[in-house]
């Protein structure tokens, strides 16, 4: 986690809220509000200057108002410095009041875990089976607003399987390997990755289990994970090599069990990334094109299927006025171009509830096809409505318009038109 500004303010905020919201707070109380906001003002972008003010005041004023807030932001400035110290200290502290916290309990149960003693793991054990009954109740609930419910799925595993390993960690440093060993094989089913497979491995050696602690090693190794780095794969690469000479003498033959591996995480991934992509075919869109958007009647359109042509995207939503009054303008500009085969209009729906929509475009008597954003929005960074986008041949944005000036729009819209028309393609 990159340490930013927006981190900085919202902790001064935080830590000011107190003192802000109290209309008859003593001159005392000012006083240490404007000494910690000044103090975190110089310290610019530094964690590590950010945690030692943070702490200074802390220990300056233990009894201090807005307490809470400036310990949870003392945990957030550690976790950017990697403090494991102190984001065990005071993140414990922090979930006394808090204890659903899922961020600081992941945190606080992995800074634990990197003390590697006993008595450590047996707390972080603790704190990551906090963590595992907490996601799996918020799992089950409805998707927040913005997610779909494959994409909280995804996300929601990603997060459940985290806990898991770290809390078969846990019980692996803590003497309970037959527990740890259910746990990291619960991680792995509920979503695989490179570090609940090597949870899996380590506690499967633990009990001397070698070549099932030499396959987990290999899923490690070949699995594709953005989160597994260089020295994590050298890691497996030596544990591997290590627990196959010990039933074999030699690597003969280990090469064939890592292209197994290969094959076996190379196909579970390919499983998993199908099932997502019918739920939410945008998953993993990187690029404009990529983009598949679900029609309010009719077909899904991919609009990979538009390259060559100039597209003019309508971003609008039922709630929207100004959407109202700019649409017949849009239509003016799609009948100077009905017979060009190389323009196409989008009318595409920005609602939240989509089961608004159908019903709109029937009462408003539109006949163009419309298409919902499905994650196109955020990619197209909209950050308001009525905006129009218009792509080149290429797929790339041309131009954007956010907003409309009514007297205008029809003349600037066709001229972002015929720019494209006479670009080179």
């Amino acid at each position: 986690m990159k340490f930013t500004p927006i981190l900085l303010s919202w902790a001064v905020l935080a830590s000011s809220a107190w003192g802000q919201s109290q209309a008859t707070a003593d001159s005392a109380e000012e006083a240490q509000q404007r000494e910690l906001s000044m103090a975190m003002q110089e310290a610019g972008n530094s964690p590590v200057d950010f945690v030692r003010i943070l702490e200074q005041h802390l220990k300056k004023y233990p009894n201090g108002k807005g307490h809470d807030s400036i310990e949870r932001a003392l945990v957030m400035a550690a976790i950017d410095a990697r403090d494991d110290r102190r984001i065990a200290q005071y993140g414990e502290h922090v979930l006394e009041s808090n204890p659903k916290d899922v961020q600081i309990l992941s945190k606080v149960a992995a800074a634990l875990l990197a003390r590697d003693d006993r008595a450590s793991a047996e707390k972080a054990f603790g704190y990551a089976h906090r963590l595992e009954v907490e996601l799996t109740e918020r799992r089950s609930q409805p998707p927040p607003d913005g997610y779909s419910g494959v994409r909280w799925q995804n996300l929601s595993d990603h997060h459940l399987a985290d806990a898991l390993r770290l809390e078969a960690e846990a019980a692996g440093k803590s003497g309970l390997l037959k527990e740890a060993e259910a746990l990291a094989r619960r991680s792995w089913e509920t979503n695989p990755t490179s570090a609940g497979a090597r949870a899996w491995a380590h506690c499967l050696a633990a009990q001397g289990k070698n070549m099932d602690a030499l396959e987990r090693y290999a899923d490690a190794f070949t699995l594709e994970d953005p989160d597994s780095t260089e020295v994590d794969r050298a890691h497996d690469r030596a544990r591997m090599s290590e627990l196959y000479r010990l039933d074999h003498k030699s690597e003969k033959g280990l090469g064939d069990l890592i292209l197994q591996a290969y094959d076996r995480t190379f196909e579970l991934s390919a499983e998993r990334l199908a099932k997502l992509r019918e739920g939410e075919p945008n998953l993993q869109a990187k690029a404009i094109m990529d983009f598949t958007l679900p029609s309010v009647k009719g077909e899904a359109l991919k609009l990979g299927s538009l390259k060559g042509k100039t597209v003019v995207m309508d971003f609008w939503a039922t709630w929207c006025g100004p959407c109202k009054v700019q649409r017949p303008m849009y239509k003016q500009v799609e009948e100077m171009y009905a017979d060009n085969p190389n323009v196409v209009f989008l009318s595409i729906n920005t609602d939240e509830d989509r089961k608004l929509v159908a019903p709109y475009v029937t009462s408003q008597k539109w006949t163009n096809p419309v298409y919902f954003e499905s994650g196109l929005g955020a990619m197209l960074r909209v950050a308001s409505i009525p905006t129009t986008i218009v792509l080149n041949r290429d797929g790339q944005i041309h131009s954007r318009m956010a907003g409309f000036i009514p007297e205008r729009f029809i003349d600037m819209l066709k001229t972002r038109i015929e720019e494209t028309l006479h670009d080179q393609p």
